[in-house]
């Protein structure tokens, strides 16, 4: 992924001839234009059985279960 340009808040980059804009912040802050850039996504299994159980909680709170 490399970084085209910027624009205000938003990073304008591309990915395999796809252009797309990222905010800015998620960013290291060093980044400049033309930098490549390594991605890396991965899920939080603790945290999403977390927001699961929170909903969870807000629906029987709201539902009076």
């Amino acid at each position: 992924m490399t970084i085209d340009r910027f624009e205000g808040e938003w990073a304008v980059v591309e990915w395999n001839g796809t252009v797309f804009n990222l905010p800015r912040a998620l960013l290291p802050r060093d980044a400049r234009e033309g930098d490549v850039l390594e991605v890396s996504i991965t899920s939080d299994a603790g945290a999403t059985e977390a927001r699961r159980r929170r909903i969870k909680r807000l629906e029987d709170e709201l539902f009076g279960k």
